[in-house]
């Protein structure tokens, strides 16, 4: 792994000992690391998916709007709390790796550490009772 700031190294941390799915994205929109509980909902282990862009993420995971039409790299919450620097609420339609198809509600939010320093974003997210 790449050197990363102290900031995203104990969020990492953070996102082990949590028992709910999350995402940490870098910077610059690569997928810097999902827990276990992440991988459970992905269908495979972070240690075995390894390090994907925002573009990647989009296309492995087939994302789409909740009513199954194309949801854009633009429109996920982790790409809004990256780029536009704001939280960002959604409920989305993905098929993991697993080839399962799901409905899930994604909550992100932007990682900023001291003096400003744009850090990345943590998505959190969480099976949709609705199916």
């Amino acid at each position: 792994m790449p050197a990363q700031e102290v900031e995203l190294i104990l969020t990492r941390q953070l996102a082990n000992y949590l028992n709910m799915p999350v995402f940490i994205v870098g910077p610059n929109g690569d997928l810097l690391f999902y827990n276990e509980a992440a991988g459970e909902l992905v269908g495979r282990p972070y240690d075995e998916a390894g390090q994907l862009s925002l573009s990647q993420l989009e296309t492995t995971f087939q994302t789409m709007n909740e009513d199954g039409s194309p949801l854009g790299e633009n429109d996920l919450p982790v790409t809004i709390a990256l780029r536009q620097g704001r939280p960002a609420h959604r409920r989305i339609r993905y098929r993991g790796f697993d080839g399962a198809d799901r409905l899930i509600e994604v909550t992100a939010f932007p990682l900023d550490g001291h003096a400003g320093r744009r850090l990345g974003a943590v998505a959190i997210f969480w099976e949709s009772e609705q199916q």
